[in-house]
């Protein structure tokens, strides 16, 4: 991922360094578990805990031999000598790339989770502070029926909840790791060893492996990313639409100083939330590689190693910057109350039409006749720009089974949020 969309902490641990950080980490803990078996003397363990890799000297031996591990192993050895030759002893490529990877993945999945957590805290005080500010519902980009912008926002904490839990799962099922040897039978290091080698690195040993860990864990865990980065792109969708000239509803915070345009100075973009969208489609992309690289030749091939190399630290890093900007956008979003109301008004009352409809209906009037009643005076509400409730009290079809009072309280907003904090107490969110 570029700098620019890069936070710092995600970024060090996909960095090279960080991959190389833990390749070693799971390489001294293979010789302690080797030591603990008898197989290293442990008087070796000092010197080979003190094994450190040099990246410049690790690019010219790739460059030679055209092999990244080979090249950390020889830059290893060639920081402590003698006791190198423990290094890697029964082990082949992925059981040290595949353990670490999970130990990268199960940092930056620890990442995301704060992450979404601080997100979903930012948007439920928003959802609590306009638990009453009534707003229009849509469906279609049409006006609907009345609802709460607190309502629409519980949504979205919904949404995070079940983000936060298909990650943390998508995580759990890759913190295991490989050490089995070249197609995964353990001839050359055997179960003990792996296993106390993953405990030492808080890991599991997959169940069962060929010289890779199988994909299907990484594509889940990408496209768990991926159904994500969507529903982050969703909350961003709308509050586009709700900055929309037309709209104005709810904009993203705008400081001191920023400028919209370089030609035209009174515009004011959703730019965060725009963002936001063109990276979820990355993401998604990414997820799709994913599942390409679950199908690799017999034992292994590594058509997938190019693919990860780029998508774990992108998707990572996407996800991470696009948590943090919207938890920007939702603690200074900025709510016009007002214009909501006046937005919700616009109609002239036709988005209180279901309301007619069963009160009529409730009245002894057939449905199809109650339906094309009030869908001919909608039409014509919606076509002349009308007062939809005149038109109503004009029609002595609807007069003849709704009075002046029953009428006037068909069109009472309170009806349509009756049950609004049922939702609140469903998310265990206090309404006092």
């Amino acid at each position: 991922m570029i700098e620019r969309y890069s936070r710092p902490e995600m970024a060090a641990i996909w960095s090279e360094n960080g991959k190389f950080d833990q390749w070693l980490r799971v390489e001294i803990a293979v010789c302690e578990a080797w030591a603990s078996q008898g197989a290293i003397p442990p008087e070796a363990l000092p010197e080979i805990r003190r094994a450190r890799y040099d990246l410049e000297r690790m690019n010219a031996i790739e460059q030679e031999t055209g092999h990244d591990v080979i090249a950390f192993l020889r830059s290893l050895g060639e920081s402590i000598g003698e006791e190198s030759r423990f290094i890697h002893l029964g082990l082949t490529s992925s059981d040290i790339v595949d353990t670490a990877l999970a130990l990268q993945i199960t940092q930056a999945g620890e990442l995301l989770l704060r992450g979404i957590d601080r997100l979903e805290a930012a948007i439920t005080e928003q959802a609590l502070l306009h638990r009453d500010t009534v707003t229009i519902g849509r469906t279609h980009g049409i006006h609907a029926e009345p609802t709460t912008f607190g309502f629409k926002l519980l949504v979205w904490v919904d949404a995070l909840r079940h983000a936060r839990q298909r990650l943390a799962a998508a995580c759990d099922e890759l913190r295991v790791g490989k050490l089995a040897g070249a197609v995964g039978t353990h001839a050359n290091i055997p179960p003990a060893v792996e296993e106390d080698a993953l405990a030492r690195v808080a890991l599991q040993p997959v169940a069962v492996g060929t010289q890779v860990i199988g994909r299907d864990r990484h594509a889940n865990f990408l496209s768990v990313l991926a159904v994500l980065a969507s529903s982050l792109e969703n909350m961003a969708t709308e509050i586009r639409h709700l900055q929309r000239t037309e709209v104005r509803e709810a904009a993203e915070p705008f400081s001191e100083g920023q400028q919209g345009s370089s030609a035209m100075p009174h515009k004011r973009n959703p730019i965060l939330s725009e963002r936001i969208s063109g990276l979820a489609r990355l993401v998604r992309g990414y997820a799709q590689t994913g599942l390409e690289n679950v199908t690799l030749w017999h034992e292994r091939d590594i058509s997938h190693s190019s693919a990860e190399r780029v998508i774990f630290p992108d998707a990572c890093l996407a996800v991470d910057y696009m948590l943090d900007v919207l938890h920007g956008v939702m603690s200074g979003l900025q709510v016009d109350a007002a214009r909501m109301r006046r937005n919700l008004e616009a109609s002239g009352g036709l988005i209180f039409s279901q309301r007619v409809l069963l009160a009529l209906i409730e009245h002894g009037m057939g449905r199809q006749e109650a339906y094309k009643i009030v869908q001919r005076h909608a039409l014509r509400a919606w076509d002349e720009e009308r007062n939809f409730r005149d038109l109503l009290r004009a029609d002595p079809a609807i007069t003849a089974h709704l009075d002046e009072q029953a009428l006037n309280e068909l069109f009472d907003l309170r009806y349509h949020l009756k049950h609004v904090d049922e939702a609140y107490r469903r998310l265990g969110l206090s309404t006092t």
